[in-house]
């Protein structure tokens, strides 16, 4: 006879059900991947100094009014194909972020679309957040926050068997439209905030492009031709290889790099 084993057998939420079949369906996508750092120090700084002056500034909004604003300069990163030979550049740019919430005492990473996040303020982006982390959750028909609308709509979703979600997420990846209506077009998570990590996360995603913000570590940087102690942040970036070529998308995220290492609107 041998001696049963002590473990406990748990229920993760139906929501994880969505997060398997993205994770599926990703692995049609030709990402390009980069890892890249950023020198936060100078933008830290700023904030820190309206921080003292009684304006709250959320570093993650900041950084996606950075991404959507570099965005606008660059639309092809964001647009996605239709058909054999089309791409739809879209003038808005829709962001979906992930907010953790307490779904039957467990926690969930739930998203939330920012509707035309280059046309907001850093303050509007940032009370949009607020917003979506004090919404109340009903169950986990709320999948997606903001958006009452689709309440009964996931409830049927999470009941359906595999292969039909399969087929649903294959059909709604060939509409564009249908993929801004529901996601957004950009896609960030920040999961390297939670703790300090030394290092790049790299997502799944059916985003044309995607983000991953890591954590913000103190290195040694060279500024004025003098090593001193800067901030630095580790962020991994997806771009559809079947959109846009290499050289385009560079250029594309350098000009992200100048606007997050200048302070853009702070």
């Amino acid at each position: 006879m041998t001696k049963s084993e002590n473990y406990k057998m748990v229920t993760f939420p139906s929501s994880r059900l969505a997060t398997i079949d993205i994770g599926a369906a990703a692995f049609g996508k030709h990402h390009i991947r980069a890892l890249i750092e950023l020198d936060v120090t100078e933008a830290r700084k700023k904030m820190a100094k309206l921080e003292k002056g009684g304006q709250k500034v959320s570093f993650n909004a900041w950084l996606i009014k950075c991404i959507s604003g570099s965005i606008s300069n660059y639309k092809l990163i964001h647009g996605m194909r239709k058909g054999k030979r089309k791409v739809v550049v879209f003038e808005d740019v829709d962001v979906s972020v992930m907010i953790e919430r307490e779904i039957n005492k467990e926690k969930v990473p739930l998203p939330y679309v920012i509707r035309r996040a280059n046309q907001k303020s850093i303050e509007e982006i940032t009370r949009e957040i607020e917003t979506g982390k004090g919404q109340p959750i009903e169950g986990e028909e709320n999948y997606v926050l903001g958006d009452g609308k689709k309440r009964l709509l996931m409830k049927t979703y999470y009941l359906l068997p595999g292969y039909i979600r399969s087929m649903i997420w294959k059909l709604m990846l060939r509409s564009p439209f249908l993929i801004k209506r529901n996601m957004g077009t950009v896609m960030i998570t920040s999961v390297g905030m939670i703790g300090e990590f030394h290092g790049w996360i790299i997502p799944v995603s059916v985003h044309p492009l995607c983000f991953a913000v890591g954590s913000i570590v103190k290195k040694p940087g060279v500024v004025n031709d003098q090593i001193e102690v800067r901030e630095t942040l580790y962020l991994t970036a997806l771009v559809d290889h079947d959109v846009i070529d290499g050289a385009p998308a560079v250029r594309a995220l350098s000009h992200l790099k100048g606007l997050v290492e200048t302070g853009f609107g702070l």
